[in-house]
């Protein structure tokens, strides 16, 4: 049985097909989740049921693209060393003129634009209409941090808050700051609560989504192994329904810290925990349209190596690496074989331990008190300077016998 190379788009509309084939899901709504056309969905749907998961990996990868200008690399070369800046239009005109290429302005911009060397110039103002509610619970969820005095100690936290869309439903911990460690234990949480949502709608900061367009932040990169969506909001009024949400918590979890003179954030904690967001969701929780939960299983997923920092590291010669000051040992019987100079992948976890990984396969680690010194020096230190009789008869006209005169001396001669 052979293997199968799927894509996150191909496997996110895997698993919304599979919700579809138990009735979790509408064909309609599932279109909308994968981002197709009704049509489009339900002939990839029918496809599914046929074939399998053949039918939803791309017929063309590997291939390359019959559309492709064939001078692709050399228009892109000239663009950059000669007409840097310059809009598609006068850049195709002088590419004919003094460079006898001859290409479309059009073709030319979607060349720009998908190398990133060109941006559109004209900006409009935003349009913007009420959105309706999602149908479905766990089809959306919005989540936000709130900065507030919650302790009434004069120094400001935050209050990490989901909301699902469709219900209201609510989940909060608070924390020193919106980190990425809040971020990671809320969404913890919240799967282990409810299972794995479809889309969360995050605003801009760096937190959850990277200001650079190459660039994944450590949540997105977990968004994308649980295959859930981001939707980025770019005005508070986006999602309102999460900022409605932090005035109820600066209302009424304040005042219930306060009765019960609560002081610090593990206490805090224990009263939303133990609670508190039970009580709240009760209270302004609504039910769905849909009654069907749009949450997925996790299907033996582990939260672990999915909700934690993921780096790259090169591996020494002497088979270590550093990471957050410290230097790691790979052990000789890891399971697998990592040569030297090789990249690996280092995770750190919410509970502070550290694992590496090689081609998903995990590397035994030991944790050095020390660095160990480079091999050179090593290797300076324990094999004595010594030399042939073939080499004292040439090393005058050797390099450093030619270029190094002081060297002769030190060798006696």
């Amino acid at each position: 049985m052979g293997h199968l190379v799927m894509s996150e788009k191909e496997r996110l509309r895997k698993a919304v097909f599979e919700m579809v084939k138990q009735g979790c899901l509408t064909l309609v709504k599932a279109a909308e989740q994968v981002g197709l056309s009704y049509r489009q969905a339900k002939r990839l749907y029918g496809a599914y049921k046929r074939e399998g998961d053949n039918a939803l990996v791309n017929k063309n990868r590997g291939r390359e693209s019959n559309r492709k200008y064939p001078g692709q690399a050399r228009v892109l070369a000239l663009y950059q060393k000669k007409y840097a800046g310059f809009g598609p239009t006068l850049a195709s005109e002088y590419l004919d003129e003094e460079d006898n290429v001859k290409i479309d302005h059009e073709t030319l911009r979607r060349l720009l634009l998908s190398e990133g060397l060109w941006s559109r110039q004209r900006k409009r103002t935003p349009y913007r209409r009420k959105r309706e509610c999602r149908a479905q619970f766990g089809e959306l969820v919005q989540m936000d941090g709130s900065i507030h005095d919650w302790l009434e100690e004069g120094r400001h936290r935050c209050l990490l808050n989901m909301v699902d869309d469709a219900t209201s439903k609510t989940l909060a911990y608070m924390e020193s700051g919106e980190t990425t460690r809040c971020v990671f234990r809320v969404i913890w949480e919240w799967i282990e609560r409810y299972g794995i949502p479809l889309a969360f709608y995050f605003d801009l900061k760096t937190v959850y989504v990277s200001p650079k367009d190459k660039t994944f932040s450590h949540v997105e990169k977990a968004c994308k192994k649980l295959g859930i969506c981001i939707i980025k909001a770019y005005s508070p009024q986006a999602k309102g329904r999460v900022e409605r949400s932090h005035g109820v918590y600066q209302d009424r979890l304040v005042k219930e810290l306060r009765l019960r003179k609560i002081k610090t954030l593990d206490g805090a904690n224990e009263v939303l925990k133990n609670g508190f967001i039970d009580k709240l969701n009760k209270k302004f929780e609504k039910p769905a349209r849909d009654k069907k939960s749009a949450h997925r299983p996790l299907n033996g997923l582990d939260l672990n190596q999915i909700l934690c920092w993921e780096y790259e590291r090169r591996v020494r010669n002497d088979w270590t690496f550093s990471f957050m000051s410290d230097c790691y040992q790979i052990e000789k019987l890891s399971g697998h074989i990592v040569k030297p100079n090789t990249k690996i992948v280092v995770r750190r976890h919410l509970d502070g331990s550290t694992t590496a990984w090689y081609q998903d396969k995990p590397l035994s680690l030991k944790k050095l008190a020390t660095r160990p010194e480079p091999l050179a020096e090593q290797r300076a230190a324990v094999i004595p300077l010594s030399a042939s009789a073939a080499g004292r008869r040439s090393k005058k006209t050797s390099p450093w016998g030619k270029f190094n005169p002081e060297w002769l001396k030190k060798t006696g001669t």
